[in-house]
């Protein structure tokens, strides 16, 4: 059976770099597992504890439950001020609580000028909330725009190779996933 993986950008333009990723990752894996991309990230509200009882916001409900529903979850972000984008820290933050990452596996791909940092805050933020994440689940590309085409064709060939290790590195770990929960 396919398996559903669920993507998130961490960029919030509607033609993003990383967004330009995902659907690159979505085609190199088509015969392994299908893509799912989120699109509401802007609609998530700033994380208040006080509202993060029984009835949380509907599009937080929603969210929690893409991400309960999916074999796995793929970041694919850029770095903003040497951090992680406040949008999808955010929405990150609304899962702490209801533990939709514990044990769940995740790619993350930091896609930006640099990313060394905003990579390195993530990757704590999710070993923090249990993710099950990998060195091989984990890339970052710098330069990440002069590497993807406006078509979603990555074009550096160490990045493309890159991105088909991970690809392969995450189908394996949701494989084992699927074995240990059972």
């Amino acid at each position: 059976m396919m398996k559903k993986v669920l993507a998130i950008s961490g960029s919030t333009r509607s033609q993003s770099t990383n967004l330009n990723y995902i659907k690159a990752i979505g085609e190199l894996s088509a015969d392994i597992f299908s893509i799912e991309i989120f699109e509401r990230l802007l609609d998530i509200p700033a994380f208040n504890p006080d509202d993060d009882g029984d009835d949380p916001p509907a599009v937080v409900t929603d969210f929690r439950n893409q991400l309960r529903n999916a074999d796995g979850i793929l970041i694919c972000t850029p770095e903003y001020a040497m951090g992680v984008p406040g949008s999808l820290k955010n929405a990150i933050d609304w899962t702490v609580s209801s533990m939709e990452f514990s044990h769940k596996p995740v790619a993350l791909i930091t896609a930006s000028l640099s990313g060394l940092k905003g990579h390195a805050a993530l990757l704590e933020t999710l070993h923090v909330i249990e993710a099950k994440i990998t060195a091989d689940t984990g890339l970052i590309i710098s330069f990440a725009k002069t590497k993807i085409s406006a078509d979603c064709t990555i074009t550096d060939e160490a990045v493309s190779a890159a991105v088909k290790k991970l690809i392969e590195a995450f189908s394996l770990l949701m494989q084992e996933e699927q074995v240990t929960s059972n």
